[in-house]
Order: C-alpha cells, then sequence, then structure tokens
C-alpha cells in the first residue's frame, strides 16, 4: 500500500500550492532559507531514526509502504523530514504575517522554562526510557539555550506556530500510530514500550510530542539564523 507516502503528499500538498501565491505571504521567496534549514536538521533527526530502527525502539508496517529503503528507515520516512518541516514553518510564516508585532514577552519566557524544567524532571527520572531521556532531554537543552541565551522573538511565533500544528499533527501521528482503524489497527509506525513511558494521547506516546516540537524548534531556529546572516551580510 502507498498510505505513508499518501499521508506525506497530503500533508505538504496545501502548503506547497499556496508557496506561490504572491499578494501576501511570498513564502516561495522563502525557500532559499527553508530548504537548507531542513537540509541540516533532517541529517541528525534521520540518524536517530536509523539508530533506534536498529535497536527496535520503533519500527515501520512494510504493509503501508512502498517497499523502498535507505538502512533500516522507508523512504517514506525520509520523506516526512521534508513534508512535515515544509509545512510547519509555511504555519509559522502564516503566524508571523497574522501577528507581527508578537513579542517575546515575560509570560512566553516562564512557560517555556517551566515546560523545560518539567521535561527535565521526567528525563532525569527515567534514564532507562532510552525514547524518553533522549526526546525530553535534547528538548530541554534547546528551550533553555533558546530562552536563556539567545532570547530570540520568533519564540513567541514558534509558541503560537505549534499549538496550531497539533491539530495536524494529532490527525497525521494518529494515522501513523494507529494505522486505518476503517481497514485493520495494524500501526504504520510501531513502538516498543520498553523505551517509552507508555502513555499514549489518542493512541500517540507523549515522547512524540516531544519529538515534534524538537523537531520544529530545531527547523524554525536554523531558517530564522540563515535569515539573520543575510541581514548582517546586506546591512
Amino acid at each position: 500500500m502507498v498510505t505513508y507516502l499518501l499521508i506525506n503528499f497530503l500533508t505538504i500538498i496545501f502548503p506547497l500550492v499556496f508557496s506561490f501565491e504572491r499578494k501576501h505571504l511570498h513564502f516561495l521567496t522563502k525557500w532559499k532559507y527553508l530548504f537548507p534549514a531542513i537540509l541540516l536538521i533532517s541529517i541528525p533527526f534521520i540518524w536517530w531514526d536509523q539508530y533506534f530502527a536498529t535497536k527496535g525502539i520503533w519500527g515501520f508496517n512494510s504493509h503501508y509502504l512502498i517497499g523502498l529503503y535507505l538502512g533500516k528507515l522507508p523512504v517514506e520516512e525520509i520523506l516526512f523530514f521534508l513534508c512535515i518541516p515544509f509545512s510547519s514553518l509555511f504555519i509559522y510564516e502564516v503566524v508571523k504575517y497574522r501577528l507581527p508585532n508578537l513579542k517575546l514577552t515575560l509570560a512566553f519566557e516562564i512557560t517555556y522554562l517551566m515546560l523545560a524544567s518539567l521535561l527535565l524532571g521526567v528525563s532525569i527520572g527515567n534514564v532507562d526510557l532510552m525514547y524518553t531521556e533522549v526526546a525530553f532531554s535534547l528538548l530541554t537543552l534547546l528551550i533553555a539555550c533558546q530562552v536563556l541565551l539567545l532570547k530570540s522573538d520568533y519564540l513567541a511565533h514558534f509558541m503560537v506556530t505549534f499549538a496550531l500544528s497539533l491539530i495536524p499533527f494529532l490527525i497525521v501521528n494518529g494515522i501513523l500510530t494507529n494505522g486505518l482503524p476503517w481497514i485493520d489497527h495494524q500501526p504504520i509506525v510501531w513502538y516498543n514500550n520498553n523505551y517509552n513511558l507508555g502513555i499514549r494521547m489518542l493512541g500517540i506516546p507523549l515522547e512524540d510530542f516531544a519529538y515534534s516540537m524538537l523537531l520544529l524548534l530545531g527547523n524554525v531556529t536554523v531558517y530564522e539564523w540563515l535569515q539573520s546572516r543575510l541581514k548582517l551580510k546586506q546591512g
């Protein structure tokens, strides 16, 4: 079946089409920053994905795949690291366009630091659960660097973006982790609960929420850094 490939296609098609809209967003002009950012962030994530698949921490149901692999990863999983960041950065640019005056206030900083503290506490208490430990600790580190060192205003836009992206996240990851209930109950991506907390929301492991936030914030960080470098050169 082509289920996973179709999910990737449906995820990216709307943002891709509207990239060519020239009246408001001009998203096409941002591609020169977007694709390098996606490439740079996808490399460590694909390595992480490959390693965990090799260790049996998660895996993929061949029933939903076209059968092409890079190591342990199906080609659909590689495309996931293109389609999801592309679509999420499109949402991010829409948020920036609609909320141009949004700033990183103290309330945003406190919210981020509370989240980081919670993640750190859970990761310290579950060092034997590899997915939990890696996802939560890496996200804690990135949030801490952003809030305590960089203090970038785009963190306010990112928080709104992530909140909005939870809607497609729940749909996409819900299908990936639950399969297609009206056809069968096999997941497209399966998880070994010996390596996670075993807590699921709509069938999605809690760690996936941290994984998603880490992926998206990593992409936004590099995306904004590339744009700021160009501004410095032009200035």
